[in-house]
């Protein structure tokens, strides 16, 4: 190989090793959004999901449905690993084979450089090729530096996915018990107004600003977090978070609870996460409450009925149309791409098939024999 080319291959090889390893940085290590900044992550998990859910959503079963959209946010997660690994094997491959006379035997072409930066990488070296010089003996030490760093950064990524995610979702069962699956803000009031559950509002409101504050930080850290699924029928996060803002909303603006303090905070803190969740996803947020006059007058009818001081005038209609115009249309906006499932005021809600499953047909019973 002529001195030029071998400078250009390896400079070609030094700029593709420091791409891949600024976009592992941004992506793994910075503990922040990697915002208006081209990562390879980016680029290919949303074209990818958009495949995906367009092909998980062929089939008529919801379940099967689910399990398939399910399986994305892992299946993502080892292709970018795969797509970094695959960069840096080709980065150290173009240098390895800008320095292959410096090999015995000599690299006689790419792809045998390749097969020595992959083997180097993995860790799996035969042992077939050894670099004399210093320059070649450099290159191999680093690769095979990198290659457990890398090893140790989808280790570690891994164990923080998953603690995060199990730290989202254990908050979003607990929800059942209040307002049901898939959730419903005025269920949820209407559970806490019974006698036996005093303080389990403003409980539930506590809770759930710390849970906001915990998904802020991990979801704009790893923002992939938001493709990982609930492991149970008719749950989302997306849609128990909508709850629990909506609920907070008609406390604020429409009854005397004494519970609203602890709205109020979590409505902030709430609405801090929108803000920050749409401006990592570049959602276009619109000023819509989303619903229409006569669901939160139907709404309010059930909380006076639950027991709750009720303010159901125009200025409480104004009041809770504009607490909602913050976070609906990010919500919904959330809820169609990632096809969570339909709940109240979240999402589709034209479409609830846990509420239109049919009944199973009974077998018919054979005749008896005649005699």
């Amino acid at each position: 190989m002529t001195g030029v080319l071998a400078i250009a291959e390896g400079a070609a090889g030094v700029v593709l090793l420091l791409v891949t390893f600024y976009d592992l940085f941004q992506s793994v290590v910075l503990p922040r959004p990697a915002v208006r900044k081209v990562t390879v992550a980016r680029a290919i998990v949303r074209p990818l999901w958009r495949l995906w859910k367009w092909a998980g959503n062929r089939g008529s079963r919801i379940d099967r449905s689910e399990a398939r959209l399910a399986a994305f946010g892992p299946i993502a997660l080892i292709t970018l690993f795969i797509v970094w690994a695959l960069a840096l094997i080709l980065g150290y491959a173009l240098l390895i084979d800008g320095l292959g006379d410096m090999f015995r035997p000599r690299l006689d072409s790419f792809l045998t450089a390749f097969y020595v930066s992959a083997t180097t990488l993995v860790p799996l070296s035969y042992g077939d090729f050894v670099p004399e010089e210093g320059p070649a003996r450099l290159v191999i030490i680093l690769e095979s530096g990198t290659g457990v760093a890398v090893a140790a950064l989808a280790i570690t990524l891994l164990f923080e996915l998953y603690g995060d995610f199990r730290s989202r979702e254990e908050a979003v069962v607990a929800l059942d018990a209040l307002a049901g699956a898939p959730p419903s803000a005025v269920q949820l009031l209407e559970t806490a107004a019974q006698p036996e559950m005093d303080g389990a509002l403003k409980e539930t409101f506590d809770e759930w600003r710390r849970w906001s504050a915990m998904v802020l930080e991990s979801h704009l850290a790893y923002p992939l977090l938001v493709y990982f699924r609930s492991s149970h029928d008719n749950e989302a996060w997306i849609n128990s978070f909508g709850a629990v803002m909506d609920s907070a909303s008609l406390i604020l603006s429409s009854t005397d609870s004494p519970a609203k303090g602890a709205a109020k905070l979590m409505f902030m803190v709430g609405n801090h996460l929108v803000e920050d969740m749409s401006w990592v996803l570049g959602l276009t947020l619109a000023t819509d409450p989303i619903i229409e006059r006569s669901e939160y007058a139907a709404a309010i009818a059930r909380l006076k009925a639950a027991g709750y001081k009720v303010r159901d005038g125009d200025a409480s209609w104004d009041d809770f149309a504009h607490h909602r115009s913050k976070y609906a249309s990010a919500l919904n906006q959330m809820a169609t791409n990632l096809l969570a499932p339909p709940a109240a005021w979240v999402g589709d809600r034209s479409y609830l098939p846990h509420r239109q499953r049919r009944p199973r047909r009974r077998r018919p019973t054979p005749a008896a024999p005649t005699t």
